[in-house]
């Protein structure tokens, strides 16, 4: 077999063998026509049979390097009528400025002139455990700043209800009205995320549980029960030409 055969032949196996332990396992595929709740990137197109009611979608980022200032990624403003939407930035550093603020407050409220129902603003910045109470204080500063008709959610890491300080987790509790918590990293569900759910009996926030557009996932058993958990959010990721047949 020539060397292409071979290449070939290992990939199915590969292939295979995962599907096998994923059978295994009780795990099921994330089938984005299964939920209602989905992250939007600039580029991406859902499927035809998704049907959403709540969308996150991103703005812009906040990159290091330079004085702080949004950068928009999203051409013109979304109009959505009839969905629930959240205004998105992605963030590199904390340390915003006055007119970082107005731009992304002036995006909010163009958004909702647009005829758009406008939920509030989620934050996506990868605070490490041990840095959650520098990220209530800039989060205090943001809540203050943020007009009292617009929410405000955050990104999260699995490891802030294993390791997070609770002292500080509770401040968090007052400044966010969601966290979402992230199971996958790129286009892969994170392996283990049974161990960190299992520590998150007591957490403290209202949470939704992201996961990735065909990623691997079996429901852990305490989200039924859990009086904070709120639902998913599907990232969706972009379609290959394949997707459109």
């Amino acid at each position: 077999m020539r060397a292409g055969g071979w290449a070939t032949a290992l990939l199915a196996l590969l292939a295979l063998s995962g599907c096998q332990r994923q059978a295994e396992t009780g795990m099921g595929t994330v089938d984005p026509a299964a939920h209602d709740a989905f992250y939007l990137w600039p580029g991406v197109r859902p499927a035809g049979n998704v049907r959403p009611k709540i969308l996150y979608l991103l703005d812009g980022e906040v990159r290091r390097g330079g004085p702080p200032r949004l950068e928009r990624l999203r051409m013109g403003t979304p109009r959505l009528p009839g969905k629930k939407v959240w205004l998105v930035v992605r963030a590199d550093r904390l340390d915003w400025n006055d007119a970082l603020y107005a731009m992304i407050f002036d995006d909010l409220n163009r958004w909702r002139e647009a005829g758009n129902e406008v939920v509030g603003l989620q934050v996506d910045f990868d605070a490490a455990t041990r840095g959650i109470d520098g990220y209530a204080c800039f989060l205090h500063d943001l809540r203050r700043r943020l007009p009292q008709d617009w929410r405000l959610s955050i990104t999260g890491l699995m490891d802030w209800s294993a390791h997070g300080d609770p002292h500080a987790l509770t401040r968090l509790a007052g400044l966010v009205d969601e966290v979402v918590v992230q199971t996958y990293q790129g286009r892969t569900t994170i392996l283990g995320y049974e161990d960190y759910f299992r520590r998150m009996e007591g957490f403290p926030i209202p949470f939704r549980v992201a996961l990735v557009e065909g990623g691997a996932w079996q429901a852990p058993p305490m989200l039924s029960h859990h009086p904070q958990f709120k639902g998913y959010v599907v990232f969706l990721l972009t379609r290959t030409p394949s997707d459109e047949r």
